[in-house]
């Protein structure tokens, strides 16, 4: 088992910003991007990682990123530490595997979110008003049905808290109207393309979200792409509409959680041995379907 990494500090590379998950620090006109093992649920980052988890998401991205150039451009520049800016090679031991040297895009300020499935927030909503992100959907739909067609439903991204659900107009209205566009029809191809791709190796998309940013002039995607910890992916042989669904990716944590006294306020509660290990063996299990 690989050491895990909760936080990096490379004293002479510019630190930009610490997310959740990734550490963003800035080289000349580049960014570096390295994936830590923090694990976060209900918005909040838990005291301890899960081993591997930010060479899984690294890995799945890169994957994923090289079979949509047909689609559309993205940010990587380089993904082996050999080819990066010299001042980084003497941190390849933390680097390797679990970061990327990108482009600096000026990022999207919304999410792109697609979903091929009924489920989470679409289906809680559905369940009240028939409706996905004000989308109306066909009557008799259960939980984890799968749609005639997928659907675009972006929502704002937070600073702070949780994403507001937008409906397409109110998108366009932040974007303008022909980049709305866009964003819109790429993310249906990109979504197609993935689950496509997915489904032959027995699994399944059923939604996912992912960032653009524009980069001289043009549209390109930047920072993960069909990973865990933005998708939901399940298993087709286990597959069975009409309740929620086995997912590759933390929800292990979440139910663990959720059996806790914890009003999912920080700081969260420090995660057993057991959990931690199920939870990093789901997400190598996923990284090895998908890219084998």
């Amino acid at each position: 088992m690989s050491d895990i990494v909760m936080e990096t500090n490379f004293k002479d590379v510019k630190l930009v910003r610490r997310g959740k998950v990734r550490d963003v620090y800035e080289v000349d006109d580049y960014l570096l991007i390295v994936a830590t093992d923090r694990v976060s649920a209900f918005d909040v980052v838990l005291p301890n990682g899960i081993p591997d988890k930010g060479k899984v998401l690294t890995q799945i991205s890169i994957y994923w990123f090289n079979q949509m150039k047909d689609i559309i451009e993205n940010h990587i520049v380089a993904t082996d530490v050999k080819d990066y800016p010299q001042i980084l090679h003497k941190y390849k031991d933390m680097l390797e595997g679990r970061s990327m040297f990108v482009r600096k895009a000026k990022p999207m300020p919304v999410e792109c979110i697609v979903r091929g499935y009924l489920s989470g927030s679409g289906w809680k909503e559905y369940k009240e008003k028939g409706t996905v992100c004000g989308i109306k959907l066909p009557e008799g739909l259960v939980e984890s049905s799968r749609l005639d067609e997928p659907i675009f439903t972006p929502s704002t991204k937070a600073e702070e808290g949780h994403d507001i659900n937008i409906s397409f107009d109110e998108m366009k209205k932040i974007v303008g109207d022909d980049i709305g566009e866009k964003l819109k029809d790429t993310s249906l191809k990109v979504y197609r393309k993935g689950r496509e791709l997915a489904e032959k190796k027995g699994i399944i998309i059923a939604d996912t979200k992912m960032e653009f940013g524009i980069y001289e002039s043009k549209l390109i995607l930047i920072d993960e792409l069909l990973t865990p910890d933005s998708s939901r992916f399940w298993s087709i042989k286990d597959y069975q509409p009409g309740k929620g669904q086995d997912s590759f990716d933390k929800q292990i944590v979440r139910d663990y959680l959720l059996t806790l006294d914890w009003n999912q306020a920080y700081p969260g509660p420090r995660l057993p041995e057991d959990i931690v290990q199920k939870t990093a063996a789901r997400y190598r299990e996923i990284l090895e379907i998908l890219t084998r």
